[in-house]
């Protein structure tokens, strides 16, 4: 007979016999637990698509994975790079002990944890004695997870007192952000993934979603074949997977997505396609932008943005909802957008351009309409929400709100929170290079290899006093300059919780322990802060956690009252509901 399906619901965990014909004597004999193939759910690391995933996994080894059916954001899909996930798993590469040189002529040797945070926590402190907070900075990543972004950013803008803390996000969402900011008011994106079967028109822009978050085209697929009425318009000035999907594709010159899309917004006024009503009740700045648009005429966009005008006028009247019939009008219209508007030196513009043409006709606040950014990290709107960047603080505040600096000090029990901006990524690494950063702790991403100038970033490594670096594997770009090597958890070891680009919360769980001496991200940050508070003379109450769960329970309380408030989640809730 075989064993199948014992369910602990609690634990995240499932149990399996491996296949294995018990003989009748052995039935009620108790099965050693390196017999049993356990199930784990966690979530896919790539894309900020956030799909569920089941690790199969049998005496700390991770042995298999496939989609999680119950997880809302993928229903058991996978793309290729989700399937294999677990031939990533047995890395050689993997960096199991910390290293430690102690000057830059030599080789950096095996070392206990003990010697390499007593040396990191004596060293900071001794520059930050010399130089000041700002002369010490962090480097995280969007593959964190929430909690350990949460940990980063108190140790650097609560115990050491600097807000130079900065993520690669930033290269790649923080135009999203601000593009949110400047219109709604807020980075929240106001959509989600079933809108896509809800919406009418879809329109796809600066994103080859077949291609970089291949489940949610699976989505849209799906949606187009139960509604072949849908109107699927790309924007992209190359012809890609996505493209063949299309209804319309304006292969725009690069660079010219605000002259389209205030083109659109033309066609709308012309043809009073726009819900003034709406506009009036809801919006400040309408009369202004009419202005700016008077004569960007769909013959003028035409010539800029090499397409035809025709095709302007089209999906300007798609996007507001004009259907078949003209008299029926306002049919929902989502817009899914990713790094072809983000990575541009006037991001945030294109990203506000966009989103105007939803506020001026009521294309939001409804089912199946709304701007959806989509995120490129699985994380990366986690780390939005903890305040991981150099401008930010926890729950959408702004670090140059006085009040909001306040909320945040009262909450860490700290006298106050810096109010001097911190580096961003690029001016992080000038920074560093010019000798105003001494030191820089990088951890879960490889910037020797991914920043825009790589010349540059290495010149920084090169020139900077005190180099470390937090990562799983060894064979990076970025490992060679460290003077500190750090073990760290990776997928399939991880625990916490990540928010995709819905910002639907997610709980993931450890399915095997970390090789060797690695250890998980929040654990190194919190090991270094309580020996640097001890080594700055500071208070030692700021990171007190045992187990992450403490982590997320001080973020969820960080949030209570603001426009993200997740007082109402917990990991046990997480753990019985599932993704919320």
């Amino acid at each position: 007979m075989f064993r199948r399906g014992v369910h602990h619901a609690g634990s995240g965990v499932v149990c399996y016999l491996a296949s294995r014909l018990l003989k009748p004597a052995a039935m009620t004999a108790r099965i050693p637990a390196s017999a049993l193939l356990q199930e784990t759910k966690s979530t896919c690391p790539y894309c900020g698509v956030g799909c569920g995933v089941i690790i199969e996994h049998q005496a700390g080894v991770i042995r298999g994975v496939r989609g999680d059916p119950q997880h809302p954001a993928n229903f058991g899909r996978l793309c290729t790079k989700g399937t294999t996930l677990h031939l990533t798993a047995h890395g050689a590469a993997r960096v199991l002990k910390p290293e430690v040189r102690f000057n830059r002529n030599m080789p950096r040797t095996a070392a206990s944890w003990n010697t390499a945070l007593d040396y990191l926590s004596s060293e900071f402190a001794r520059i930050i004695t010399a130089h000041g907070p700002d002369s010490v900075a962090f480097y995280i990543s969007g593959q964190l997870m929430t909690e350990d972004y949460y940990v980063f950013n108190k140790l650097a803008k609560g115990l050491i007192g600097t807000n130079n803390v900065d993520t690669n996000s930033r290269l790649c969402m923080s135009s999203a952000v601000a593009g949110y900011k400047q219109t709604l008011g807020a980075d929240a994106p106001p959509a989600c993934y079933e809108d896509i079967g809800l919406a009418n028109c879809l329109f796809i822009a600066g994103s080859n979603t077949a291609y970089a978050h291949p489940i949610l085209f699976r989505r849209i697929e799906d949606a187009k074949a139960a509604k072949p009425d849908m109107k699927i318009i790309v924007v992209d000035p190359r012809r890609t997977d996505t493209t063949s999907i299309a209804d319309l594709h304006l292969a725009i010159l690069p660079g010219t997505d605000i002259a389209l899309y205030n083109a659109m917004l033309n066609v709308m006024l012309w043809e009073n396609l726009v819900d003034q009503n709406w506009i009036t009740a809801h919006t400040d700045g309408f009369e202004a932008l009419k202005l700016a648009v008077r004569d960007c005429t769909p013959v003028w966009a035409a010539r800029v943005c090499g397409v035809a005008e025709a095709d302007i006028v089209q999906a300007a009247r798609w996007f507001a909802g004009v259907g078949p019939d003209a008299d029926k009008r306002c049919k929902p219209t989502l817009s899914l957008y990713c790094q072809g508007l983000n990575q541009s030196s006037h991001g945030t513009h294109n990203n506000a351009a966009l989103i105007n043409l939803h506020l001026a006709c009521a294309q939001i606040g409804k089912p199946g309409a709304g701007p959806l950014s989509l995120t490129g990290q699985p994380n990366a709107m986690g780390g939005r929400e903890v305040g991981g960047l150099a401008n930010l603080l926890s729950a959408h505040r702004e670090l140059a709100n006085p009040t909001h600096r306040a909320e945040v000090a009262r909450l860490w029990g700290i006298d106050a929170v810096p109010s001097k901006p911190g580096k961003t990524a690029v001016e992080l690494f000038n920074a560093l290079k010019s000798g105003e950063i001494k030191a820089v702790w990088i951890a879960c991403t490889n910037p020797a290899q991914s920043m825009p100038d790589t010349h540059q970033v290495r010149a920084a490594l090169d020139a900077a006093q005190l180099v470390v670096v937090q990562d799983a594997f060894g064979n990076t770009d970025t490992v060679p300059y460290a003077d500190v090597l750090l073990p760290a958890s990776t997928w399939g070891e991880k625990e916490g919780t990540v928010t995709n680009s819905e910002r639907r919360i997610t709980r993931v769980n450890s399915a095997v322990p970390p090789p060797g001496r690695a250890r998980h991200d929040w654990k190194i940050v919190v090991d270094f802060a309580r020996r640097l508070a001890r080594d700055l003379k500071c208070p030692e109450h700021l990171f007190p956690y045992e187990s992450v769960e403490e982590i997320f329970n001080e973020h969820r309380e960080s949030t209570r009252g603001r426009d993200l408030d997740i007082t109402g989640l917990s990991y046990a809730k997480l753990m019985a509901e599932g993704p919320l």
